[in-house]
C-alpha cells in the first residue's frame, strides 16, 4: 500500500507543469542518483585511501593465499607466477606443469578427462598471458608453448564431455576417445577473444587466430587465421 502511495506520488510530481514540482522531483532525483553538490578534493583524497586499502589488500590475498593454492595443484610452477583475481577453477584429474613468468587469470577453468586412462596433463611455457573467462578442457594433453597470448573467453576444448549419441548423452556416459584429442600451441602464438580451439590441433610458431574464430585443424607457422571454421588470411612477416 505504502509502495502504490510513493508510485503515485512520484507520477504527479514527475508529470505535474507546476515550477515547484518539477523542482522537487529534480531534488529526488538528484538524492536518488547521489548527484549532491560535494567539495571534489576530500573524494579525491578518500579515493586514493581506498585504492590503497584495497590494493594492499589484494596482494596480500593473491601472495599469501590464491597463489599458494594455486601452486599446491600444479606438479610443477616456476618462478614468478602472477595469479589475479582469485583463484583459477580446477576439476578432474591433471598433471599440471607451469613455465616462468606466467599470467594467469583468477576466472580461469581447468578441466581434465576424468575417464581418460591416463592422468591428462597441461603444460604451460614460460612467459604466458591466460586471461580471463578462458577454459582449457585436457582430454589427453594440452601444450602451450613460450610467449603464447590467450585473450579472454578462449577456449581450448581437448574433449566435448558428451556423446554425440542422444540417449547415451542421456544416460550421463563419458565421451569415446575418438572424440579426444591433444591440443599443441608452439611458441609465440596469439589467440585473440573467444578463439576455440578443437581437438587434435595444432597451431604453428608465431601464428595468429583473430578473435571469434573456430580452430578445426592445424594452422601452419606464422600465419593469420581467420573464420568459423578457421583459414589460412595471410602469412606474417
Amino acid at each position: 500500500m505504502n509502495i502504490f502511495i510513493i508510485e503515485q506520488a512520484k507520477q504527479r510530481l514527475k508529470s505535474s507543469p507546476n515550477p515547484v514540482a518539477k523542482q522537487l522531483f529534480n531534488t529526488v532525483k538528484a538524492l536518488r542518483c547521489g548527484d549532491l553538490p560535494l567539495p571534489n578534493l576530500p573524494y579525491k583524497l578518500l579515493l586514493s585511501l581506498h585504492q590503497l586499502i584495497v590494493g594492499t589488500v589484494g596482494y596480500l590475498t593473491r601472495v599469501f593465499y590464491w597463489s599458494p593454492l594455486f601452486k599446491s595443484q600444479t606438479q610443477y610452477c616456476g618462478h614468478h607466477l602472477y595469479l589475479y583475481g582469485g583463484l583459477p577453477f580446477i576439476a578432474g584429474k591433471l598433471e599440471i606443469s607451469i613455465g616462468n613468468q606466467c599470467r594467469i587469470s583468477g576466472q580461469t577453468t581447468i578441466t581434465g578427462r576424468t575417464c581418460h586412462p591416463s592422468t591428462p596433463k597441461l603444460v604451460v611455457g614460460d612467459n604466458v598471458d591466460i586471461s580471463w573467462m578462458t577454459t582449457i578442457a585436457v582430454g589427453n594433453q594440452v601444450i602451450i608453448g613460450n610467449n603464447v597470448r590467450i585473450a579472454g573467453q578462449g577456449f581450448l576444448a581437448g574433449y566435448p564431455g558428451h556423446l554425440l549419441a542422444a540417449k547415451a548423452r542421456a544416460q550421463g556416459l563419458p565421451e569415446t576417445d575418438d572424440q579426444v584429442g591433444d591440443i599443441v600451441l608452439e611458441d609465440d602464438v596469439w589467440l585473440a577473444t573467444g578463439v576455440s580451439v578443437m581437438a587434435g590441433v595444432t597451431i604453428g610458431k608465431g601464428s595468429i587466430i583473430a578473435a571469434s574464430s573456430v580452430v578445426t585443424k592445424d594452422i601452419p607457422p606464422g600465419v593469420l587465421a581467420a573464420g568459423v571454421p578457421a583459414k589460412v588470411i595471410k602469412e606474417l612477416e
